[in-house]
Protein backbone atom coordinates (compact mmCIF):
# COMPACT_ATOMS: atom_id res chain seq x y z
CA UNK A 1 0.00 0.00 0.00
CA UNK A 2 1.80 3.08 -1.24
CA UNK A 3 -1.00 5.67 -1.24
CA UNK A 4 -1.61 7.70 1.88
CA UNK A 5 -5.09 8.47 3.22
CA UNK A 6 -6.47 5.36 1.49
CA UNK A 7 -9.98 4.04 1.84
CA UNK A 8 -10.47 0.75 3.64
CA UNK A 9 -10.36 -2.41 1.51
CA UNK A 10 -9.22 -6.00 1.83
CA UNK A 11 -6.11 -5.36 -0.24
CA UNK A 12 -4.68 -2.73 2.13
CA UNK A 13 -5.36 -4.55 5.41
CA UNK A 14 -2.16 -6.63 5.30
CA UNK A 15 -0.02 -3.95 6.93
CA UNK A 16 -2.35 -3.33 9.92
CA UNK A 17 -2.80 -7.08 10.34
CA UNK A 18 0.97 -7.54 10.61
CA UNK A 19 1.09 -4.63 13.05
CA UNK A 20 -1.72 -6.06 15.14
CA UNK A 21 0.12 -9.38 15.45
CA UNK A 22 2.95 -7.47 17.12
CA UNK A 23 0.40 -5.56 19.22
CA UNK A 24 -1.15 -8.87 20.20
CA UNK A 25 2.25 -10.24 21.23
CA UNK A 26 3.01 -7.19 23.38
CA UNK A 27 -0.39 -7.15 25.06
CA UNK A 28 -0.43 -10.87 25.70
CA UNK A 29 2.96 -10.40 27.35
CA UNK A 30 0.96 -8.63 30.04
CA UNK A 31 -2.34 -10.52 30.03
CA UNK A 32 -0.97 -14.05 29.67
CA UNK A 33 1.62 -13.47 32.40
CA UNK A 34 -0.76 -12.13 35.07
CA UNK A 35 -2.29 -15.57 35.87
CA UNK A 36 1.25 -16.92 36.30
CA UNK A 37 2.31 -14.21 38.74
CA UNK A 38 1.34 -16.22 41.82
CA UNK A 39 3.63 -19.01 40.54
CA UNK A 40 6.37 -16.43 39.89
CA UNK A 41 6.13 -15.10 43.44
CA UNK A 42 6.26 -18.63 44.84
CA UNK A 43 9.35 -19.48 42.80
CA UNK A 44 11.15 -16.33 43.93
CA UNK A 45 9.95 -16.76 47.55
CA UNK A 46 8.09 -13.44 47.86
CA UNK A 47 4.49 -12.68 48.88
CA UNK A 48 1.49 -11.98 46.65
CA UNK A 49 1.82 -8.19 47.01
CA UNK A 50 4.35 -8.38 44.14
CA UNK A 51 1.62 -9.53 41.71
CA UNK A 52 0.46 -6.05 40.50
CA UNK A 53 4.11 -4.83 40.41
CA UNK A 54 4.61 -6.84 37.22
CA UNK A 55 1.93 -4.87 35.41
CA UNK A 56 3.04 -1.55 36.89
CA UNK A 57 6.61 -2.11 35.64
CA UNK A 58 5.35 -3.15 32.22
CA UNK A 59 3.22 0.00 31.89
CA UNK A 60 6.05 2.23 33.12
CA UNK A 61 8.20 0.73 30.39
CA UNK A 62 5.49 1.77 27.95
CA UNK A 63 6.00 5.40 28.99
CA UNK A 64 9.79 5.25 29.11
CA UNK A 65 10.88 5.83 25.50
CA UNK A 66 7.83 7.16 23.66
CA UNK A 67 9.39 10.64 23.93
CA UNK A 68 12.17 9.38 21.62
CA UNK A 69 10.48 6.86 19.32
CA UNK A 70 7.83 9.29 18.04
CA UNK A 71 10.14 12.18 17.04
CA UNK A 72 12.74 9.69 15.78
CA UNK A 73 10.16 8.19 13.42
CA UNK A 74 9.32 11.71 12.18
CA UNK A 75 12.94 12.13 11.13
CA UNK A 76 14.12 8.72 9.90
CA UNK A 77 10.74 7.17 9.03
CA UNK A 78 8.12 5.03 10.76
CA UNK A 79 9.25 1.75 9.15
CA UNK A 80 12.85 1.42 10.48
CA UNK A 81 11.86 2.50 13.99
CA UNK A 82 8.99 0.02 14.21
CA UNK A 83 11.05 -2.85 12.78
CA UNK A 84 13.76 -2.24 15.38
CA UNK A 85 11.15 -2.16 18.13
CA UNK A 86 9.70 -5.53 17.13
CA UNK A 87 13.15 -7.13 17.07
CA UNK A 88 14.01 -5.59 20.46
CA UNK A 89 10.83 -6.87 22.08
CA UNK A 90 11.48 -10.40 20.78
CA UNK A 91 14.91 -10.42 22.44
CA UNK A 92 13.60 -9.15 25.80
CA UNK A 93 11.03 -11.95 25.90
CA UNK A 94 13.74 -14.57 25.36
CA UNK A 95 15.81 -12.94 28.12
CA UNK A 96 13.23 -14.10 30.70
CA UNK A 97 15.14 -17.39 30.87
CA UNK A 98 18.07 -15.51 32.45
CA UNK A 99 16.31 -14.03 35.51
CA UNK A 100 16.68 -15.62 38.94
CA UNK A 101 15.11 -13.12 41.36
CA UNK A 102 11.91 -11.11 41.62
CA UNK A 103 13.88 -7.85 41.31
CA UNK A 104 15.47 -8.99 38.03
CA UNK A 105 12.09 -10.20 36.80
CA UNK A 106 10.41 -6.84 37.50
CA UNK A 107 13.31 -5.00 35.83
CA UNK A 108 12.92 -7.18 32.75
CA UNK A 109 9.18 -6.50 32.74
CA UNK A 110 10.07 -2.80 32.55
CA UNK A 111 12.27 -3.47 29.51
CA UNK A 112 9.57 -5.58 27.87
CA UNK A 113 7.05 -2.79 28.40
CA UNK A 114 9.15 -0.53 26.15
CA UNK A 115 7.62 -2.51 23.29
CA UNK A 116 4.44 -0.49 23.89
CA UNK A 117 6.35 2.67 22.90
CA UNK A 118 6.66 1.40 19.33
CA UNK A 119 2.98 0.49 19.02
CA UNK A 120 1.46 3.70 20.29
CA UNK A 121 4.01 6.29 19.15
CA UNK A 122 4.93 4.75 15.78
CA UNK A 123 2.54 2.01 14.64
CA UNK A 124 -0.73 3.79 15.32
CA UNK A 125 0.63 7.04 13.86
CA UNK A 126 1.46 5.15 10.65
CA UNK A 127 -2.09 3.76 10.50
CA UNK A 128 -3.62 7.21 10.98
CA UNK A 129 -1.42 8.55 8.16
CA UNK A 130 -2.10 5.64 5.83
CA UNK A 131 -5.92 5.87 5.86
CA UNK A 132 -8.47 8.68 5.53
CA UNK A 133 -10.28 9.72 8.73
CA UNK A 134 -13.31 7.42 8.96
CA UNK A 135 -11.30 4.54 7.49
CA UNK A 136 -8.58 5.21 10.09
CA UNK A 137 -11.17 5.00 12.87
CA UNK A 138 -12.45 1.70 11.46
CA UNK A 139 -8.93 0.30 11.12
CA UNK A 140 -8.10 1.38 14.68
CA UNK A 141 -11.25 -0.32 15.95
CA UNK A 142 -10.52 -3.48 13.96
CA UNK A 143 -6.95 -3.53 15.24
CA UNK A 144 -8.18 -3.07 18.78
CA UNK A 145 -10.67 -5.84 18.21
CA UNK A 146 -8.01 -8.31 17.08
CA UNK A 147 -5.59 -7.16 19.78
CA UNK A 148 -8.31 -7.64 22.38
CA UNK A 149 -8.03 -11.37 21.81
CA UNK A 150 -4.94 -10.96 24.01
CA UNK A 151 -6.79 -10.02 27.22
CA UNK A 152 -9.61 -12.36 26.24
CA UNK A 153 -7.43 -15.39 25.50
CA UNK A 154 -4.44 -14.43 27.64
CA UNK A 155 -5.84 -15.32 31.08
CA UNK A 156 -7.25 -18.61 29.78
CA UNK A 157 -4.10 -19.49 27.86
CA UNK A 158 -1.89 -18.49 30.78
CA UNK A 159 -3.94 -20.55 33.22
CA UNK A 160 -3.96 -23.58 30.89
CA UNK A 161 -0.24 -23.30 30.20
CA UNK A 162 0.47 -23.25 33.93
CA UNK A 163 -1.00 -26.76 34.10
CA UNK A 164 1.29 -28.03 31.32
CA UNK A 165 4.61 -26.18 31.44
CA UNK A 166 6.76 -23.81 33.54
CA UNK A 167 5.72 -20.15 33.51
CA UNK A 168 8.74 -19.12 31.42
CA UNK A 169 7.32 -21.08 28.48
CA UNK A 170 4.76 -18.34 27.92
CA UNK A 171 7.55 -15.87 27.11
CA UNK A 172 8.98 -18.28 24.53
CA UNK A 173 5.59 -18.42 22.78
CA UNK A 174 5.28 -14.62 22.90
CA UNK A 175 8.74 -14.24 21.34
CA UNK A 176 7.69 -16.57 18.50
CA UNK A 177 4.60 -14.43 17.77
CA UNK A 178 6.69 -11.27 17.80
CA UNK A 179 9.15 -12.77 15.35
CA UNK A 180 6.31 -13.68 12.96
CA UNK A 181 5.09 -10.07 13.19
CA UNK A 182 8.58 -8.86 12.34
CA UNK A 183 8.57 -10.96 9.16
CA UNK A 184 5.13 -9.62 8.19
CA UNK A 185 6.12 -5.99 8.73
CA UNK A 186 9.34 -6.47 6.76
CA UNK A 187 7.18 -7.66 3.89
CA UNK A 188 4.20 -5.29 3.95
CA UNK A 189 4.77 -2.15 6.04
CA UNK A 190 4.82 1.05 3.90
CA UNK A 191 6.67 4.23 4.82
CA UNK A 192 3.91 6.74 5.62
CA UNK A 193 6.02 9.82 6.31
CA UNK A 194 8.71 11.62 4.37
CA UNK A 195 11.89 11.17 6.44
CA UNK A 196 13.75 14.44 6.97
CA UNK A 197 17.00 12.77 8.11
CA UNK A 198 17.68 15.87 10.21
CA UNK A 199 19.61 15.68 13.44
CA UNK A 200 17.53 15.12 16.54
CA UNK A 201 18.75 17.76 19.03
CA UNK A 202 17.28 17.44 22.48
CA UNK A 203 16.58 21.18 22.59
CA UNK A 204 14.38 20.96 19.48
CA UNK A 205 12.59 17.90 20.85
CA UNK A 206 11.98 19.79 24.08
CA UNK A 207 10.49 22.72 22.19
CA UNK A 208 8.26 20.38 20.19
CA UNK A 209 6.97 18.68 23.32
CA UNK A 210 6.44 22.07 24.98
CA UNK A 211 4.21 23.07 22.05
CA UNK A 212 2.20 19.88 22.43
CA UNK A 213 1.79 19.91 26.21
CA UNK A 214 1.01 23.64 26.28
CA UNK A 215 -1.99 22.92 24.05
CA UNK A 216 -4.80 22.61 26.59
CA UNK A 217 -7.17 21.00 24.14
CA UNK A 218 -4.66 18.26 23.34
CA UNK A 219 -3.97 17.55 27.01
CA UNK A 220 -7.67 17.18 27.82
CA UNK A 221 -8.28 15.04 24.73
CA UNK A 222 -5.32 12.78 25.49
CA UNK A 223 -6.29 12.41 29.17
CA UNK A 224 -9.64 10.95 28.09
CA UNK A 225 -7.88 7.78 26.97
CA UNK A 226 -6.35 6.68 30.31
CA UNK A 227 -9.41 7.83 32.25
CA UNK A 228 -11.56 5.70 29.95
CA UNK A 229 -9.35 2.62 30.10
CA UNK A 230 -8.22 2.60 33.74
CA UNK A 231 -11.13 0.59 35.22
CA UNK A 232 -10.40 -2.22 32.76
CA UNK A 233 -6.63 -1.90 33.31
CA UNK A 234 -7.26 -2.13 37.05
CA UNK A 235 -9.38 -5.23 36.45
CA UNK A 236 -6.59 -6.90 34.48
CA UNK A 237 -4.05 -6.07 37.19
CA UNK A 238 -6.15 -6.89 40.25
CA UNK A 239 -8.58 -9.62 39.17
CA UNK A 240 -6.10 -12.46 39.95
CA UNK A 241 -6.03 -11.21 43.53
CA UNK A 242 -9.76 -10.43 43.70
CA UNK A 243 -10.99 -13.69 42.16
CA UNK A 244 -8.31 -16.26 43.00
CA UNK A 245 -6.86 -14.99 46.26
CA UNK A 246 -9.96 -13.40 47.85
CA UNK A 247 -12.84 -15.43 46.41
CA UNK A 248 -10.87 -18.71 46.17
CA UNK A 249 -11.67 -19.37 42.52
CA UNK A 250 -9.49 -21.71 40.48
CA UNK A 251 -7.20 -20.41 37.74
CA UNK A 252 -9.56 -21.86 35.12
CA UNK A 253 -12.62 -20.21 36.73
CA UNK A 254 -10.67 -16.95 36.81
CA UNK A 255 -9.95 -17.28 33.08
CA UNK A 256 -13.59 -18.00 32.27
CA UNK A 257 -14.65 -14.88 34.18
CA UNK A 258 -12.62 -12.80 31.70
CA UNK A 259 -14.63 -14.02 28.68
CA UNK A 260 -17.73 -11.80 29.05
CA UNK A 261 -15.63 -8.77 30.03
CA UNK A 262 -13.44 -8.79 26.97
CA UNK A 263 -16.32 -10.06 24.86
CA UNK A 264 -18.05 -6.80 25.77
CA UNK A 265 -15.01 -4.86 24.63
CA UNK A 266 -14.93 -6.71 21.32
CA UNK A 267 -18.65 -6.11 20.85
CA UNK A 268 -18.12 -2.38 21.46
CA UNK A 269 -15.36 -2.23 18.86
CA UNK A 270 -17.48 -4.10 16.32
CA UNK A 271 -20.36 -1.71 16.99
CA UNK A 272 -18.00 1.23 16.37
CA UNK A 273 -16.95 -0.25 13.02
CA UNK A 274 -20.62 -0.55 12.02
CA UNK A 275 -21.65 2.98 12.99
CA UNK A 276 -18.47 4.92 12.12
CA UNK A 277 -19.58 5.50 8.55
CA UNK A 278 -23.19 6.32 9.46
CA UNK A 279 -23.01 8.50 12.57
CA UNK A 280 -21.21 11.81 13.03
CA UNK A 281 -17.77 10.97 14.41
CA UNK A 282 -18.03 11.28 18.20
CA UNK A 283 -21.63 10.23 18.75
CA UNK A 284 -20.62 6.68 19.69
CA UNK A 285 -18.29 8.05 22.40
CA UNK A 286 -21.13 10.10 23.92
CA UNK A 287 -23.51 7.13 23.85
CA UNK A 288 -20.82 4.86 25.31
CA UNK A 289 -20.71 6.93 28.50
CA UNK A 290 -24.01 5.40 29.63
CA UNK A 291 -22.96 1.72 29.83
CA UNK A 292 -19.66 2.77 31.42
CA UNK A 293 -21.26 4.57 34.37
CA UNK A 294 -24.18 2.13 34.71
CA UNK A 295 -21.86 -0.88 34.63
CA UNK A 296 -19.46 0.38 37.28
CA UNK A 297 -22.37 1.50 39.48
CA UNK A 298 -23.72 -2.05 39.20
CA UNK A 299 -20.34 -3.45 40.21
CA UNK A 300 -20.20 -1.21 43.28
CA UNK A 301 -23.74 -2.22 44.27
CA UNK A 302 -22.84 -5.91 44.05
CA UNK A 303 -19.71 -5.47 46.15
CA UNK A 304 -21.71 -3.60 48.79
CA UNK A 305 -24.78 -5.81 49.04
CA UNK A 306 -24.38 -9.15 47.27
CA UNK A 307 -23.14 -12.43 48.77
CA UNK A 308 -21.71 -13.27 45.32
CA UNK A 309 -19.96 -10.06 44.25
CA UNK A 310 -17.97 -11.74 41.46
CA UNK A 311 -21.04 -11.91 39.21
CA UNK A 312 -21.83 -8.24 39.68
CA UNK A 313 -18.19 -7.35 39.10
CA UNK A 314 -18.09 -9.29 35.83
CA UNK A 315 -21.46 -7.92 34.64
CA UNK A 316 -20.46 -4.35 35.51
CA UNK A 317 -17.05 -4.62 33.85
CA UNK A 318 -18.69 -6.13 30.74
CA UNK A 319 -20.98 -3.10 30.36
CA UNK A 320 -18.07 -0.77 31.03
CA UNK A 321 -15.92 -2.56 28.42
CA UNK A 322 -18.68 -2.25 25.80
CA UNK A 323 -18.77 1.50 26.34
CA UNK A 324 -14.99 1.66 26.08
CA UNK A 325 -15.10 -0.16 22.76
CA UNK A 326 -17.58 2.38 21.39
CA UNK A 327 -15.31 5.27 22.34
CA UNK A 328 -11.63 4.33 22.11
CA UNK A 329 -11.00 4.58 18.35
CA UNK A 330 -12.81 7.91 18.17
CA UNK A 331 -10.99 9.39 21.16
CA UNK A 332 -7.63 8.34 19.75
CA UNK A 333 -8.36 10.08 16.45
CA UNK A 334 -9.64 13.24 18.15
CA UNK A 335 -6.59 13.48 20.40
CA UNK A 336 -4.11 12.89 17.57
CA UNK A 337 -5.71 15.57 15.39
CA UNK A 338 -6.10 18.12 18.18
CA UNK A 339 -2.56 19.50 17.73
CA UNK A 340 -1.04 20.50 14.37
CA UNK A 341 1.99 22.37 15.66
CA UNK A 342 4.45 19.45 15.29
CA UNK A 343 4.77 16.09 13.52
CA UNK A 344 2.23 13.38 14.26
CA UNK A 345 4.99 11.12 15.60
CA UNK A 346 5.64 13.64 18.38
CA UNK A 347 1.91 14.07 19.05
CA UNK A 348 1.39 10.30 19.15
CA UNK A 349 4.39 9.93 21.46
CA UNK A 350 2.93 12.57 23.77
CA UNK A 351 -0.35 10.66 23.87
CA UNK A 352 1.50 7.45 24.62
CA UNK A 353 3.47 8.99 27.48
CA UNK A 354 0.34 10.48 29.05
CA UNK A 355 -1.53 7.20 28.66
CA UNK A 356 1.17 4.88 29.95
CA UNK A 357 2.08 7.13 32.87
CA UNK A 358 -1.61 7.41 33.66
CA UNK A 359 -2.04 3.63 33.49
CA UNK A 360 0.94 3.00 35.76
CA UNK A 361 -0.23 5.61 38.30
CA UNK A 362 -3.78 4.30 38.10
CA UNK A 363 -2.77 0.69 38.69
CA UNK A 364 -0.78 1.76 41.75
CA UNK A 365 -3.82 3.67 43.02
CA UNK A 366 -5.88 0.50 42.53
CA UNK A 367 -3.29 -1.44 44.54
CA UNK A 368 -3.44 1.12 47.37
CA UNK A 369 -7.25 1.23 47.28
CA UNK A 370 -7.37 -2.56 47.49
CA UNK A 371 -4.92 -2.64 50.41
CA UNK A 372 -7.01 -0.10 52.28
CA UNK A 373 -10.53 -1.33 51.50
CA UNK A 374 -10.36 -4.57 49.50
CA UNK A 375 -12.99 -5.11 46.80
CA UNK A 376 -14.89 -2.02 47.90
CA UNK A 377 -11.82 0.15 47.33
CA UNK A 378 -11.38 -1.31 43.85
CA UNK A 379 -15.04 -0.73 42.93
CA UNK A 380 -15.14 2.83 44.29
CA UNK A 381 -11.97 3.86 42.46
CA UNK A 382 -13.24 2.33 39.20
CA UNK A 383 -16.44 4.37 39.39
CA UNK A 384 -14.46 7.52 40.28
CA UNK A 385 -12.29 7.14 37.19
CA UNK A 386 -15.35 6.66 34.99
CA UNK A 387 -17.05 9.78 36.34
CA UNK A 388 -13.87 11.80 35.75
CA UNK A 389 -13.77 10.46 32.19
CA UNK A 390 -17.36 11.49 31.51
CA UNK A 391 -16.72 15.00 32.83
CA UNK A 392 -13.64 15.54 30.63
CA UNK A 393 -14.77 13.62 27.52
CA UNK A 394 -18.13 15.39 27.15
CA UNK A 395 -16.28 18.63 26.62
CA UNK A 396 -13.54 17.39 24.30
CA UNK A 397 -15.80 15.21 22.14
CA UNK A 398 -18.27 18.05 21.60
CA UNK A 399 -15.39 20.38 20.65
CA UNK A 400 -14.19 17.91 18.03
CA UNK A 401 -17.69 17.22 16.68
CA UNK A 402 -18.43 20.95 16.36
CA UNK A 403 -15.13 21.52 14.57
CA UNK A 404 -15.86 18.75 12.04
CA UNK A 405 -19.41 20.02 11.49
CA UNK A 406 -18.04 23.50 10.76
CA UNK A 407 -15.45 22.05 8.38
CA UNK A 408 -18.12 20.05 6.54
CA UNK A 409 -20.34 23.14 6.26
CA UNK A 410 -17.45 25.22 4.93
CA UNK A 411 -16.65 22.52 2.36
CA UNK A 412 -20.27 22.41 1.20
CA UNK A 413 -20.34 26.20 0.83
CA UNK A 414 -17.11 26.07 -1.17
CA UNK A 415 -18.50 23.38 -3.48
CA UNK A 416 -21.74 25.33 -3.88
CA UNK A 417 -19.83 28.50 -4.79
CA UNK A 418 -17.73 26.59 -7.32
CA UNK A 419 -20.87 25.09 -8.87
CA UNK A 420 -22.52 28.47 -9.22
Amino acid sequence: MSALHAKLSRSNLLFPLALVLFEFAVYICNDMVQPAMLAVTREFLVDASWVPASMTAFLLGGALLSWLTGPLSDRIGRRPVLLFGVAYFTVTCLATYLVSSIEAFIALRLLQGIGLCFINAVGYAAVQEAFEEKAAVKVTALMANVALIAPLAGPLAGAALMELAPWRTSFLLIAALSFLALLGLLWKMPETTQPSHEKLPLAQMGRDYLKVFSNGRFVLSALCIPLLALPLMGWIAMSPVLLIHDLHMSALEYGLMQLPVFGGLIAGNLALVLVAGRWPLGRSALIGMWPIVIGLSLMLSGVLWSAHPQYFMVAGMTLMAFGEGLAFGVLYRFALMSCDAVGKGTVSASMSMLSMAGYALGVELFRIAYQQAGMLGFACLSLAFSLAYVRVARRTVRWAMLERAQQAEAKQLELASQGS
